[in-house]
């Protein structure tokens, strides 16, 4: 498990006796995408009008072209804006973002995605049931908040295992009234004790763009901590698209092998940590697994002479 950095929790700092308001951390990371990060914070900021939060926000800002990083300065002087050259994507910046956040005096981290907009009960809620689950459970636990798409259908949030011989494969778990126990998440809204982060650590930098969550939720799980989803949804998230990805079988093939070893497929470094990490001893099986399906796929449509194009 990677070295946890000093993280000073604010549960241990006299200054929030007396009736302080806990402090949270929300951390983004954004690319290109001025608009929607600023109508992402927006959102955020009237949810933690309806607690007694007091809010920081570190947004991690990885080589946007598009003014980003200027308009949240114009927006908010007080948000910490951390400029990166364009080669940390999702993991990486919001390792950084958490390296960051885990140096101040704060009781919540909030990972959100820059794409994500927060119901104004969402904190709320999330808060809620994650101190009612503590309570119950005598430990911290993970808060996942899940989203649904334009249409009212979940589209990110928490997931279960889909068995003892596909460990690694997951389906997602929901419900509309009662939090859900999970074993694995997506990071578009996460809420995390400090206490909690203070033992497991930043997310491991190892994972070049996705998988950093799941592995953090692993990770929690092994050292003893739950990971639930909140009940209904938090917010609204549309679903990443198939198409210009490695799934979509309208791609020729090369064109799909080039992106499944793409940071935003299924690079084989970032693949090769997460399989040997959490596979046992099947782990080289299930490493090989999805690039052996798309070589067969490839087999298959070169013998039947299609490319796979439109």
């Amino acid at each position: 498990m990677p070295g946890a950095p000093k993280f000073d929790d604010a549960r241990s700092q006299p200054a929030l006796g007396g009736g302080s308001p806990q402090r949270i951390a929300a951390v983004l990371t954004c690319f290109n995408r001025r608009q929607q990060t600023l109508d992402c914070l927006v959102a955020l900021r009237v949810a933690v009008a309806k607690t007694s939060l007091s809010l920081q926000i570190i947004v991690v800002d990885d080589g946007s072209t598009d003014g980003t990083a200027a308009a949240l300065r114009a927006q908010d002087p007080e948000i910490t804006v951390i400029e990166s050259g364009g080669d940390l994507f999702w993991n990486r910046g919001m390792h950084r973002g958490m390296a960051e956040a885990m140096q101040r005096p704060i009781n919540h981290v909030l990972w959100l995605n820059d794409d994500t907009l927060l119901a104004p009960d969402a904190l709320q809620r999330l808060l809620a049931e994650s101190q009612a689950i503590e309570s119950a459970l005598g430990r911290p636990t993970i808060m996942v908040g899940a989203t649904c798409g334009s249409d009212g259908q979940l589209t990110y949030g928490g997931s279960a295992s889909a068995g003892k011989w596909r460990c690694l494969s997951y389906h997602r778990v929901w419900h509309a009234s009662k939090p859900v126990a999970c074993e694995v998440m997506n990071g578009n809204c996460v809420l995390l004790p400090a206490n909690l982060v203070k033992q497991v650590g930043n997310l491991d930098p190892v994972f070049e763009h996705a998988m950093g969550d799941t592995d953090y939720a692993l990770r929690a799980r092994r050292a003893g901590f739950g990971v639930h989803v909140a009940s209904g949804f938090v917010g609204r998230c549309a679903n990443n698209p198939v198409h210009g990805t490695y799934s979509d079988t309208s791609l020729p093939w090369a064109t799909r092998w080039r992106k499944v070893m793409d940071r935003k497929g299924l690079p084989w470094r970032s693949w090769f940590h997460f399989t040997r990490r959490h596979g046992g001893w099947l782990w080289p099986l299930y490493f090989a697994w999805p690039y052996c399906q798309l070589l067969v796929s490839g087999v298959f449509a070169k013998r039947s002479g299609s490319t796979g194009a439109n």
